[in-house]
């Protein structure tokens, strides 16, 4: 793949941050954080710093792929398998170790979490997904980053929509592969993809204006996104801080992303996966506020799919200092860790518990979950949190 010849030299050059232990002093991560003055958008902080089968198959065109909604390999009792990996394990894995090094240096409150529940399960995490957030816009929508993890065997599955926000996403499954009972992180089992992206021509002229502007001057920056992201890049020029408020009041996705770019969204911490008392996402929330995090807010703590199968929560996302083009400095919206338990489905509820594997759990995402879980990096929760 043109767009993704990361030369070795490269990959090594990129630090992986190591995890050093600070649970022993949580609000240390706060007096570490930024700062600088408070923003009339932003607000300071103590963190400042459808399971629906089968898959239908309806085309969408974005850029130059035509991704489609198709199914990966299919069992005779009608479930889901995943797809083989292709190309280069040790690789890959190096270019999901870069992005979550930059994920963690970049987000005290996701590193803090991590090292305490890790701590607490033996340092068995695996990851429910990784998210990306994009412009739908010349070339820079979901297939942008979505074309790294396609062509290493990922398999896409189903849109979701959010008219309110203008927003559109797809996941995408993780292709098989062994690892042993040690892996975690993203040396664990490969972790689901969720990308979503604001559907510019739905906005507002003005706003419409700034995201082409920065866009079309990164010219062909969307064929790298995979090495934007594992590089802590933006692949435009920093914008204005007038534009960054523009944009903010129309849409704060569309602001995030501007100043954020392909930088990872948020890790989800799978939680039936633990193997402590904190695989009940219940119990792991009331430890994670427990050590003094903020959880989001939105639509009550815990997300509850329709079906009751898929429960998810989220922290609210750390700040970070930026300087804009303009010369100002302003503390904006970084990125979360959010936690997914999946339940068991009702025809394999009697399997014994040694026996349940991934597939027998609720798959796929929910968009009344999604819609409560984005708002982790809104103004209303950054500011309850002051």
């Amino acid at each position: 793949m043109e767009s993704m010849r990361f030369s070795s030299s490269l990959i090594s050059s990129i630090k992986h941050n190591s995890q050093s232990s600070i649970c022993h002093s949580l609000s240390s991560r706060s007096s570490s954080s930024s700062s600088s003055s408070s923003s009339s958008f932003f607000t300071k902080s103590r963190n400042f710093v459808s399971l629906k089968s089968p898959y239908s198959r309806n085309f969408i065109l974005c850029g130059k792929r035509n991704l489609s909604m198709v199914s990966g390999s299919e069992a005779n009792d009608g479930f889901q398998r995943n797809s083989s990996f292709q190309g280069g394990e040790s690789f890959f894995r190096s270019v999901l170790a870069s992005m979550e090094a930059v994920y963690l240096n970049r987000n005290p409150t996701a590193k803090a979490i991590l090292e305490c529940v890790g701590s607490a399960d033996n340092n068995q995490i695996c990851y429910d997904h990784l998210a990306f957030r994009t412009f739908g816009v010349n070339g820079y929508g979901i297939d942008s980053i979505a074309n790294f993890f396609l062509d290493f065997g990922y398999t896409q599955r189903e849109e979701l929509r959010f008219p309110a926000k203008k927003l559109k996403a797809l996941w995408f499954s993780p292709p098989s592969l062994p690892v042993s009972d040690g892996g975690t992180g993203v040396s664990g089992p490969l972790p689901r993809i969720f990308i979503s992206e604001l559907i510019v021509d739905e906005i507002s002229p003005q706003a419409q204006e700034i995201i082409r502007k920065y866009t079309q001057i990164s010219g062909s920056g969307c064929k790298h996104a995979a090495l934007a992201s594992a590089l802590g890049s933006l692949t435009w020029e920093k914008p204005s801080y007038f534009e960054f408020e523009l944009l903010a009041r129309e849409s704060e996705y569309a602001a995030w992303t501007l100043v954020n770019g392909y930088a990872v969204n948020h890790v989800t911490i799978s939680t039936h996966r633990l193997k402590s008392h904190l695989r009940n996402i219940k119990s792991l929330n009331q430890f994670i506020e427990g050590n003094g995090f903020q959880l989001n807010s939105e639509g009550g703590v815990l997300k509850v799919s329709p079906d009751g199968l898929l429960l998810q929560s989220s922290t609210v996302a750390d700040s970070v200092s930026f300087r804009f083009s303009d010369g100002v400095t302003e503390p904006v919206p970084c990125s979360y860790i959010e936690f997914a338990e999946r339940l068991v489905l009702p025809q394999f509820k009697n399997l014994p518990e040694e026996e349940v594997k991934e597939f027998h759990r609720r798959d796929g995402f929910e968009v009344g979950n999604a819609d409560k879980i984005f708002e982790s990096t809104s103004k209303d929760q950054l500011t309850r949190r002051a």
